[in-house]
């Protein structure tokens, strides 16, 4: 007799990230059913580059997606218990495919490959000579175009967003070239392109950007909440390269083919605004930061844009719906983070897994003197220095690797000081606390030296999978499930609130101010630097 399986009511979320993929099955009060987790080959064919395969991350989803459903029938329950799906990924990450064939027609190009600094220099010398064409007819040059550029926008020119490395791709590959000229040429940030093959791919051609992906492409309006023709035109691109705009949480479409065929598709989201929302950080003055390969601190505005004149991003939180108003953001983002713990492991060989680094720190009560700026490609928010390159200093022959470690995770800690700082200043409003979630948090000693430095509390929930979480509460608010509405925080009462802890500043005003000092001479030191092989090398490599 056939094992009866149980019906459940619950929401799915494809998490697509820098290094792996998941899918995730959550129940109402967000109690993990399912999961499965498959990391994806990264490539870097040359020094700043970064790349990945689109059909790999491609295949490697619906793996996920077929792996979690078999866990799920596994403990009893009905595939069909899956109501719905949302998609969360990496940002600014840059896919091209056809729309003839929908196949990619190159690698995605990453959001911290570093290949498009000479494009970024080229186009800051365009804004000062020619200028940006802000309305038919009417030009700004000089600094006013580059501010031109921000207002629109809200974005700084920078390797870190899409628009250039999609005029890379036209430039330097042919094929990208000629589809773009044959109005063949497509382009998305990930969840344009997961929805894209979910959805059933070039049999049903659904070609959508999601609104919080789209205002980190430099091509967006923050205004209009529409691609700005101003922009595209700039950057010299066709029209009909983007996706039509949709909200956050809608149903876009239903999953064509495997274990969920049928299931709508009904949250997208970049992964960081899906953090702030799975942390519930849906109101002003409420801010997270999620730790992983990089850090990424965002801060709620609410419905009002607050442009930033401290180095932040202003940016789209989310839109909760089709006829909704967005909810703004202020962001600051760290390069370096996770990737710096992972560089000792692997290129140091100091620890043999990423979790011993606080086991190695805490053999030392201090960093002994030594700080440790970790711009492996660049600073990010507040400093905006691609030129930027890692710096070690206060290095004695007391030295040992217990400094350095600590020193590492200090890092990070001065880095989102930095960003709070900055916050503070663009807003008026102090940050109360900051929620946090992500790799790093899963280390104590990591989030008392977070607590120490910033002198705020830090909070950190026991279920950390915020960026999953979120994609899946915009996925069932779409079609109404267990009462969500992201209008209505209150409605989220009972989600994620088991096993919360929070980590309070030790450290005296007196020690953490001064440590403050040193790592800001630290990071001048480490300015400018103009990182790069230089000739003597490049012939002693041949």
């Amino acid at each position: 007799m056939p094992l009866m399986l149980t019906q459940g009511e619950f929401v799915g979320s494809l998490d697509c990230g820098t290094t792996s993929v998941r899918f995730i099955v959550f129940d109402q009060y967000a109690q993990i059913i399912a999961q499965h987790q498959l990391p994806f080959p990264q490539y870097y064919p040359n020094p700043g580059w970064h790349e990945q395969n689109p059909l790999e991350i491609q295949a490697h989803a619906e793996a996920c997606i077929e792996g979690a459903i078999k866990s799920l029938v596994a403990q009893g329950y009905r595939k069909d218990s899956v109501k719905v799906i949302g998609i969360t990924n990496q940002r600014e990450s840059a896919f091209v495919w056809s729309r003839k064939t929908g196949k990619p027609l190159c690698n995605a190009i990453i959001w911290d490959d570093s290949r498009t600094k000479n494009l970024v220099a080229h186009y800051e010398h365009v804004l000062q000579t020619k200028g940006l064409e802000v309305e038919p007819g009417v030009w700004k040059r000089g600094q006013e175009g580059i501010d031109a550029l921000r207002e629109i926008c809200g974005l700084p020119l920078s390797t870190y967003f899409s628009a250039t490395k999609i005029r890379w791709m036209i430039d330097n590959y042919p094929e990208v070239a000629t589809a773009h000229e044959n109005d063949d040429l497509c382009f998305g940030t990930l969840e344009s392109w997961l929805l894209y093959n979910l959805a059933g791919g070039v049999k049903r051609g659904l070609h959508v950007s999601e609104i919080s992906n789209a205002a980190r492409t430099l091509l967006f309006n923050t205004k209009t909440l529409r691609w700005d023709p101003m922009l595209l035109n700039f950057f010299g691109f066709r029209l009909s390269i983007v996706g039509d705009i949709v909200s956050t949480s809608q149903v876009y479409g239903h999953i064509a083919n495997g274990p969920l065929s049928g299931v709508p598709i009904g949250g997208l989201i970049g992964d960081q605004q899906a953090a702030l929302i799975g942390n519930k950080c849906l109101s002003k003055g409420e801010a997270k930061c999620t730790y992983g390969t990089g850090a990424f601190l965002l801060f709620c505005t609410g419905n009002e844009i607050v442009k930033s004149s401290n180095g932040l991003l202003s940016t789209v939180a989310f839109q909760p719906g089709p006829n909704a108003k967005p909810v703004f953001a202020l962001e600051g983002s760290i390069s370096s983070a996770g990737s710096a713990i992972s560089w000792l492991k692997d290129s140091m060989h100091m620890i043999s897994t990423s979790a011993q680094v606080n086991d190695l720190a805490a053999q030392e009560p201090t960093s002994g003197g030594v700080y440790f700026v970790t711009a492996f490609s660049g600073l990010l928010a507040p400093y905006w220095d691609s030129s930027a390159t890692g710096v070690m200093i206060g290095i004695t022959q007391y030295t040992n690797p217990s400094h350095v470690a600590r020193a590492t995770l200090e890092a990070t800690a001065f880095q989102t000081r930095a960003i709070i700082e900055s916050m503070v200043l663009d807003s008026g409003k102090d940050v109360q606390n900051l929620k946090v979630d992500g790799g790093m948090t899963n280390g104590d000693l990591a989030m008392s030296i977070l607590a120490d430095i910033n002198g705020t509390d830090v909070i950190r929930p026991e279920m950390r999978e915020s960026t999953a979480l979120g994609s899946a509460l915009l996925a069932g608010a779409a079609i109404g499930m267990f009462g969500w509405d992201l209008n209505k925080p209150g409605t989220l009462s009972e989600v994620n609130t088991k096993g919360t802890v929070t980590f309070e500043p030790q450290m005296s005003a007196k020690i953490r101010e001064k440590k403050w000092l040193n790592w800001q001479r630290a990071v001048e030191r480490c300015r400018g630097w103009e990182a790069g092989i230089d000739e003597e090398e490049e012939d002693l490599l041949g």
